[in-house]
C-alpha cells in the first residue's frame, strides 16, 4: 500500500467514524427523551390500543445498558432542565 493509498484510507475512516458519531449522538438523544417520556408517563391515561407499543419503548429502554442509557439521559438533561427552568421559576412566584 503506498502512502497516498493509507492516507486516502485514514481519512476515509475518519469521516466514517465521525458519521457514526453524530448517529450515536443522536440515538442517544432520541433514547433520552424516550426515557424521560415513559418515566413521566401516565399509563393509566394511554388509549388501549398504545398499550403494546408503549410495553415495547419501556422494554427497548429497560433492555439497554445502563451506561448507555445514563450516555443518552444526560444528552438530554440540560435541555430538560432550560425548557423546566422558567415554569419552576414561575412557581415561585405564584
Amino acid at each position: 500500500m503506498t502512502t497516498d493509498q493509507h492516507k486516502e484510507e485514514l481519512r476515509f475512516l475518519r469521516e466514517e467514524i465521525e458519521m457514526l458519531m453524530g448517529e450515536r449522538q443522536s440515538l442517544l438523544r432520541t433514547a433520552g427523551a424516550a426515557a424521560v417520556f415513559v418515566a413521566q408517563l401516565d399509563s393509566s391515561a394511554l388509549p388501549e390500543e398504545t398499550y403494546a407499543v408503549a410495553d415495547m419503548l419501556a422494554h427497548a429502554l429497560n433492555a439497554l445498558p445502563e451506561d448507555t442509557l445514563k450516555d443518552a439521559l444526560e444528552s438530554v438533561r440540560s435541555e430538560l432542565e432550560s425548557q423546566t427552568a422558567p415554569a419552576a421559576a414561575g412557581d415561585k412566584d405564584g
